[in-house]
């Protein structure tokens, strides 16, 4: 089980480089489901591997300019400490046979679910409109960052998911940002909280080490190739594709019958459409793509 291991590192590292989500709501599944890994070990295995491969994207983001460091620390502020206590109420409340399919995970799978379906109408029904981007961290934005801290780190604590894939639904929908700079500054806040509830997870005896070898092979590789293709994916094309990754999150964390395969199909669309609109400048994209990616609003600034 060494090479399967690296291929899901590769892969899971590659898109969760590109889009910043990805990591633990697919990960951990897969571990689980298809490689047989106890679910606590899954999680905790999982938090490691993505505290190291999304340092190296973090890395590679930020000498892009991609990643906003004042939102970045005020998050952390809420996220590092709320992550340790999800550890420990991880490791108290399900022990070694941990239970997945709990009521936060499922609450967090329809959030994302709603989330992504939101994110989806939003970017077609504003198709014709040129968003502001930038952020001034005043007061409101500072409370929302902590705020959003506080809750996702409990829950990533303590299901390993949610590091990609729930601060950056809340930093697209509640700060006007572009697309690529939510996935860098989602990177950078990820790869800080992950060292944290890795290292909990770690003293808690819930890591493979052996297993987490073998997934760095590939995620950090696949990270810092997902992450140099960040900034040639036009705006309104990532922002689609990661509505559709959310989707699919939020299904592989609800996990209804054929939920997985649901999940990697829907993932699979999200994934074509970021490829055909980047690869040679989207010239095998279809024509109505090719006309929505290429709208004014993927001219706005980097502020």
């Amino acid at each position: 089980m060494t090479w399967q291991l690296v291929l899901v590192g590769l892969g899971i590292g590659a898109l969760a480089g590109a889009t910043g989500v990805g990591g633990g709501s697919l990960m951990t599944p897969v571990l689980v489901l298809f490689l047989g890994f106890q679910p606590t070990v899954a999680v905790g295995t999982d938090l490691a591997n993505g505290a190291i491969f999304k340092t190296a994207a973090a890395w590679r983001h930020r000498r892009q300019g991609v990643v906003n460091l004042t939102l970045t620390a005020w998050m952390l502020i809420g996220s590092a400490p709320a992550s340790l206590v999800g550890v420990a109420a991880a490791t108290w409340i399900h022990g070694e046979s941990a239970d997945k399919h709990g009521l936060e995970a499922r609450v967090l799978g329809a959030a994302l679910l709603l989330g992504g379906l939101g994110m989806v109408l939003r970017t077609v029904a504003r198709s014709r409109e040129i968003e502001r981007y930038g952020l001034r961290m005043d007061r409101r934005a500072k409370v929302i960052a902590v705020t959003t801290g506080l809750i996702g780190g409990f829950l990533v604590g303590l299901t390993s998911v949610g590091s990609g894939i729930f601060f950056a639904l809340v930093m697209l929908t509640a700060f006007s940002m572009r697309p690529a700079t939510v996935v860098g500054t989602d990177l950078a806040h990820a790869a800080a909280l992950l060292w944290v509830a890795g290292t909990g997870h770690i003293v808690a005896g819930n890591v493979d080490m052996h297993a987490l070898g073998w997934l760095l092979l590939g995620s950090i590789p696949g990270s810092l190739v997902g992450a140099s293709w960040t900034v040639h994916i036009p705006d309104r094309a990532l922002r689609l594709g990661l509505a559709v990754i959310l989707v699919a999150s939020g299904i592989a964390i609800w996990e209804p019958p054929g939920g997985p395969e649901i999940a990697l199909a829907i993932a699979s669309v999200g994934v074509l459409v970021l490829t055909l609109s980047t690869v040679r400048g989207g010239r095998y994209a279809p024509p109505a793509l090719r006309r929505f990616v290429e709208s004014p609003r993927t001219k706005a600034p980097t502020a």
